[in-house]
């Protein structure tokens, strides 16, 4: 569905993505990890339509990703982001937060949508009315993961999805995110820190130094410790704690 080709996204005339190739088929889910600044989130941005491509392709289904209209793009892809405290407006209330897309792209029967978005996420309309401050982090993230699904996008990009929760809430949100996948059939590209995270998560795993994919494996190979490249050992080492099953 999704294949990026030697793509390259430049910032004051560096290379912060060097060269990156992946496809991601309907339904798949692809991981990127990597130590902070090696690229991680800005290519996730350049598959968003939030950073320039340099050079290379991004194509959906055959077709170059930058040449969609944005509703079109937006109906396509959408975007999970890290911080759900920095993510949703504090003096909008949830139902505003998720009838806001609806809005722009003209959809109807707004009510019924987003009280099924909320049961969806494990919340329940109960929470139609609240304001961000009034709901615990996890919560926060539900909703950010609603709004998300509100124009039913077949690729989600989960930018570090649960590193702002406690443990409690981080599985809780991994469970849900599996769950939806399962359901919606539902491509993910996850970026994160957290190899527990990304092997519950995804198929395949891309390890990430200085904007360029030094290895892929399986999720499997990564849960094993199996790794050829020193960096992708390093990170294995670096979170000796990491445990797939914690999360099962």
């Amino acid at each position: 569905m999704i294949a990026a080709r030697d793509l390259v996204v430049r910032l004051g005339g560096r290379r912060i993505v060097d060269g990156v190739s992946f496809d991601i088929a309907a339904g798949g889910a692809f991981g990127i990890v990597g130590e902070s600044g090696s690229g991680k989130t800005t290519l996730l941005r350049a598959v968003a339509g939030l950073a320039e491509i340099s050079e290379g392709s991004l194509l959906l289904d055959g077709a170059r990703l930058a040449g969609l209209a944005p509703r079109q793009r937006a109906r396509a892809v959408q975007l999970v982001f890290q911080d759900p405290y920095g993510s949703l407006h504090p003096l909008h209330t949830v139902e505003r937060a998720l009838a806001e897309p609806l809005a722009i792209h003209r959809i109807g029967d707004a009510s019924s949508r987003i009280v099924e978005a909320l049961d969806d996420v494990g919340l329940g309309a109960g929470f139609r009315f609240r304001y961000p401050h009034q709901l615990s982090g996890g919560q926060r993230q539900r909703v950010a993961i609603a709004r998300a699904l509100m124009l039913s996008p077949r690729l989600l990009l989960l930018d570090e999805p649960t590193s702002a929760l406690d443990l409690l809430a981080r599985a809780e949100i991994v469970a849900l995110l599996r769950r939806l996948r399962q359901e919606r059939n539902l491509a993910y590209l996850l970026v994160s820190h957290d190899l527990a995270v990304v092997g519950s998560l995804v198929d395949d795993v891309a390890v990430m130094q200085e904007g360029r994919f030094v290895e892929t494996l399986s999720a499997a190979a990564l849960a094993a410790g199996i790794a050829n490249h020193p960096h992708t050992r390093e990170l294995i080492v670096a979170r000796s704690g990491y445990r797939r099953a914690a999360f099962r």
